[in-house]
């Protein structure tokens, strides 16, 4: 692959990296489509190899990110519904005030689900906490998965 098709392919995982971090894009996905389309153009052993490295990598990410924050959530009673209400209101959220407004609606959906479950201002925040501290690891977890793709790519393509 030729200089600019590489810059291309950086440019794309780094759009990805993003995507991760404000989610207004799969970046996740877009981190393993340009690794692939990498691969699918280079055709060598470094590159299948780097493909099927990075695949492990990104599905051992994905299954980390929404199991270990399940389970965290789930040992605090954040109900299923109170998580729910925070998506709807967090997308709605998105829409009247773009990007902070995916994270206010998030915080309001929740807090008003726990509240009302939980009849306690005090209770229902607590639940809250412990929804947003999930995210944030999920979040995090998919941004550790994805880095250490674009190393894994970024070595491959400085190797060889």
């Amino acid at each position: 692959m030729d200089t600019l098709g590489l810059v291309l392919v950086g440019v794309a995982i780094f759009v990805g990296l993003l995507g991760i971090l404000l989610p207004l894009l799969p970046g996740t996905l877009l981190v393993f489509a340009a690794i692939l389309v990498w691969a699918l153009v280079e055709r060598t052993t470094i590159g299948w190899v780097t493909l099927g490295v990075v695949t492990v990598l990104l599905g051992a990410a994905l299954l980390i990110k929404y199991l270990w924050p399940a389970k965290r959530m789930k040992t605090a009673e954040v109900g299923t519904w109170s998580l729910l209400a925070g998506g709807v209101l967090g997308i709605v959220g998105f829409f009247v005030i773009p990007v902070v407004g995916l994270i206010i609606g998030f915080v309001l959906g929740v807090y008003l689900a726990e509240l009302g479950v939980r009849k306690d201002q005090r209770l229902a925040w607590t639940s809250t906490k412990h929804a947003m501290k999930g995210v944030a690891l999920s979040i995090l977890v998919e941004l550790a998965g994805a880095l250490l793709a674009a190393g894994v790519w970024l070595g491959a393509v400085l190797v060889f």
